[in-house]
């Protein structure tokens, strides 16, 4: 463990030196990224070699012999801090371009200090080894996070954001806090290893109660409400490590209390899987409806989130119905995509941050023809979008793959094994297909066609370390889906400390299948090289001219003329109207010859709608008839405390 704590001790170090040179702008963000940089490849150093040797480290230390801070770092904890070091690291490199404003030096001193404690958080978060220290952990990770969202604190829509963020995560944490307060009740102590001896009753209590609190980080409809607010609000290197990172820490605690339950019952697997699917359409059917690129992201990640729960809760049906190959397929398909997930979502959301940082607005329909003059940014949410739509050979594919391959296992299962087998196989190309058509409207909305507006002619790409960051997540995105071999034994190696009841995972078997998506994906690479090849001998003598794009019989065609986000998604959208309602508005056509018209529609997110009525509202109202406690007096304050302590002193 010292080179973990090293690792962090020099992450830390980068954002307290951010926070005491802010004065020095360059100095400032230099001095941010080296650290912060170093430190995450110091410790993706220590977490891969954790992994690679599925050994187990742990260090406790105790405080006035009171209570200990205990850290444990098995393969689980490893490769989730391998995935939370890498992206980190990308999302360093690419801020320091990204946060060159001279003209705010201390907000940007503040937003990478913010940022570190961000880093250490998760990192203590994935190797807490008892209720203190997850839980103090998980609240400075949540406290961090909402400083970040709040980055731009003047904008009323991001104090909004922040405020929906800070509610969620908290009652996120009350309901995990009721989950470890069975814990105690049942074991009498702080530690996490007597949890398998609660009763049946306790441990389904206590894993319903978990799954919401951690659903809510991780963003499972319908607790993902924060997260289309709050990814938009900050900044979008934080924005990256937030969907990339951040919300796989609810996968986390999922996965390790299921594995500290020791309870193989299907009815967890069964809760899984619906959410999953549930999360998964509902999320991409969501972000087609989205005119906004960062909010439409944002609901991508509910869709991703949607097919990690769906792999974990195959995996927890074959755990169940005592089938290996369905358990360790399903975990390791799960965990696999973690990982694409963190790299392809990342690169999106770096590639929007370049388009907003050049063009100053997230709306699509402002944009268009940005792959002529941005064409590094432009071909990198290529890769972006092809890998997220699950195509080879990129890595989204090899990871849905062995969820697909988890759900076959399951048809040869009877009665409800085998419908939620088929549930989650035809969920899962249902998402495909949806996502498809969410990426290709993106590409071509945003970097086909001509400009909409004077916001997005003649753009240039800027900023050598964000075109360096986007770079590097891309070459990972095509790596992992040609050669998924070596990446997909780590998920397997992660496995291995969930408690599965199996002797040590076999790798042979698993090769052959990651073996055959490298064949596939050398087949594609050749045929792709080959057409390209082939177009260059044929169009190699013939004169090669420019003109305008047919205008379908219009004279004089006009940007305007292009379709829309909206008119490309609508009827795919109207045909989940149910669940996401459109608000349509335009005026009627007056007059032989109407001079003018409007259009707008918006999707609704039925979550958010539902409980505006049924949840916002209520609370608020109760809240302020309690405003008389908050008056200021402080001696009213002391008094409430006193209060408190003494009626806890009758429970204890």
């Amino acid at each position: 463990m010292s080179h973990f704590f090293a690792a962090i001790s020099l992450i830390l170090a980068g954002g307290l030196v951010s926070l005491v040179s802010a004065r020095h702008h360059l100095f400032s963000r230099a001095g941010a990224t080296l650290l912060i940089s170093a430190g995450c490849v110091w410790g993706l150093a220590a977490a891969v070699t954790t992994l690679m040797g599925s050994v187990t480290h742990s260090v406790s230390f105790q405080y006035l012999n009171l209570f200990f801070l205990a850290f444990e770092m098995d393969t689980l904890s490893a490769f989730f801090l391998a995935v939370i070091f890498l992206v980190c690291l990308m999302a360093a490199v690419y801020s320091f371009h990204y946060t060159q404003d001279a003209a705010a030096p201390v907000k940007t001193a503040v937003t990478a200090f913010f940022f570190s404690i961000l880093v250490v958080s998760m990192a203590l978060v994935v190797t807490a080894a008892n209720i203190i220290t997850f839980m103090l952990s998980w609240e400075i990770m949540s406290l961090s996070s909402f400083f970040l969202v709040i980055h731009d604190y003047r904008k009323k829509e991001n104090r909004y954001a922040g405020y929906l963020y800070f509610v969620f995560s908290h009652v996120g944490a009350m309901f995990i806090f009721a989950g470890f307060g069975i814990f105690y009740k049942y074991t009498g102590s702080f530690g996490f290893t007597d949890v398998h001896t609660l009763t049946e009753g306790a441990k389904i209590l206590a894993f319903v109660l978990f799954f919401i609190g951690f659903g809510s980080k991780a963003g499972v409809f319908p607790f993902h409400v924060w997260l289309p607010h709050a990814h938009p609000a900050a900044p979008s290197h934080i924005s990256a490590v937030m969907s990339g990172v951040m919300i796989k820490t609810g996968i986390y605690g999922i996965l390790r209390i299921y594995s500290l339950l020791e309870l193989p019952a299907p009815a967890f697997g069964y809760l899984v899987v619906t959410a999953g699917v549930v999360s998964g359409i509902l999320g991409v059917v969501y972000a087609l409806g989205q005119t906004d690129i960062k909010r439409l992201l944002a609901y991508s990640s509910v869709e991703n989130i949607g097919i990690i729960l769906i792999g974990m809760g195959l995996g927890m049906v074959g755990v169940a119905s005592r089938n290996p190959v369905m358990a360790v397929l399903g975990f390791s398909g799960a965990l696999f995509h973690v990982l694409n997930h963190a790299l392809f979502k990342s690169l999106l959301f770096m590639g929007a941050g370049m388009v907003v940082h050049q063009t100053g607005t997230r709306s699509m329909d402002a944009l268009g023809g940005l792959l002529k003059s941005m064409k590094i940014t432009g071909f990198a949410f290529i890769i972006g979008s092809l890998a997220i739509c699950g195509l080879p050979p990129f890595n989204g594919f090899a990871g849905e793959f062995v969820v697909y391959l988890g759900g076959f296992q399951g048809i040869a299962l009877d009665k409800i094994p085998f419908a939620v087998s088929v549930a989650a196989i035809i969920g899962l190309a249902v998402i495909g297909g949806l996502a498809l058509a969410c990426f290709t409207r993106v590409l071509g909305i945003v970097f086909q066609g001509e400009p909409r507006t004077e916001a997005a002619r003649n753009r240039t790409e800027s900023g050598t370390t964000m075109l360096w960051a986007m770079g590097g997540l891309g070459t990972a995105c095509v790596i992992i889906g040609v050669f998924p071999g070596w990446f997909f034994n780590l998920s397997l190696s992660a496995v291995s400390a969930l408690n599965l009841g199996y002797a040590r995972i076999p790798v042979a078997p698993f090769a052959q299948i990651t073996g055959h998506i490298t064949l596939g994906a050398f087949v594609i690479v050749l045929l792709v090289l080959g057409m390209a090849g082939l177009r260059s001998w044929f169009y190699r003598a013939k004169p090669i001219s420019r003109s305008g794009t047919w205008g379908c019989g219009f004279t004089r065609p006009t940007p305007k003329m292009q379709y829309t986000g909206a008119s490309y998604a609508f009827e795919m959208v109207r045909f989940f109207r149910p669940a996401a309602p459109i608000e349509e508005q335009h005026p009627p056509v007056a007059g032989r010859f109407p001079a003018s018209t409007r259009y707008e529609s918006r999707v609704h997110d039925i979550a958010e709608r539902c409980m505006a009525p049924g949840v916002i509202r209520p609370v608020q109202f109760l809240f302020d008839r309690l405003r008389w406690i908050q008056h200021g007096d402080i001696h009213l304050y002391i008094g409430y405390i006193l209060l408190a302590i003494v009626l806890l002193l009758f429970f204890i």
